[in-house]
């Protein structure tokens, strides 16, 4: 009972000396991927550069500290701009959403001071703020029913982290990733609107009083 007692003590030890505290911002390339009920695709849609913000928490997994566990919270702006010669007319999307982000990290290799991740990322994300424009009108989004729906997103990324303090990390971040945005269900209907994005950004990974952790 005793050494069951130690080895439970030295396992909530061993986590509770691995936490982190991260930040990251920085801009996201979006594009809009729409097709119609007939199937038809706009072929003149741009990205646009809007911002993201993510804020959480970090801990190690594996006794070799290379692999690390990761939960928060994103605020994300995606848009995409573009015409139709034929219809002669223009529209924009920019919307903002907030949600909550988990992933996994594992470190390849190191490289003196610097460490080199894979990533691996999915979030729920929720509608909070949107404008559609098409020629001189603009559409309030929330509320509307293709895009008020929970996005779903996958993402695949890589980091790479320098120690500039005992107990903090800079970090440089991209990922890529892609979601169906809208999707009604209806058999009927083949409308569908699926958002790519591009983030690059930078952050800082803050160690907890106490953290053993790998830098």
């Amino acid at each position: 009972m005793r050494r069951l007692v130690w080895i439970i003590s030295l396992t909530l030890s061993m986590q509770l000396s691995a936490q982190q505290l991260y930040m990251e911002i920085g801009k996201t390339s979006s594009g809009f991927d729409y097709q119609n009920s007939v199937g038809q695709t706009l072929e003149n849609l741009q990205s646009t550069s809007q911002t993201y913000l993510k804020l959480g928490y970090r801990d190690v997994l594996n006794n070799s500290e290379t692999l690390h566990f990761s939960l928060g919270a994103t605020y994300n702006g995606y848009g995409a701009i573009g015409s139709d010669p034929v219809l002669d007319n223009f529209f924009e999307w920019d919307v903002t959403y907030v949600g909550v982000e988990a992933g996994l990290d594992f470190r390849i290799f190191r490289l003196r001071d610097f460490s080199f991740y894979v990533k691996g990322l999915a979030s729920s994300e929720f509608l909070i703020q949107g404008n559609q424009t098409l020629n001189n009108q603009v559409f309030n989004l929330v509320g509307e029913e293709e895009f008020n729906n929970t996005i779903f997103f996958l993402k695949g990324g890589l980091m790479m982290s320098y120690p500039i303090s005992r107990n903090t990390l800079i970090t440089a971040n991209y990922t890529i990733g892609k979601t169906a945005l809208l999707d009604q269900g209806n058999e009927t209907d083949n409308e569908q609107l699926k958002l790519t994005a591009h983030q690059f950004g930078f952050g800082i990974i803050i160690s907890l009083p106490d953290c053993n952790c790998p830098f």
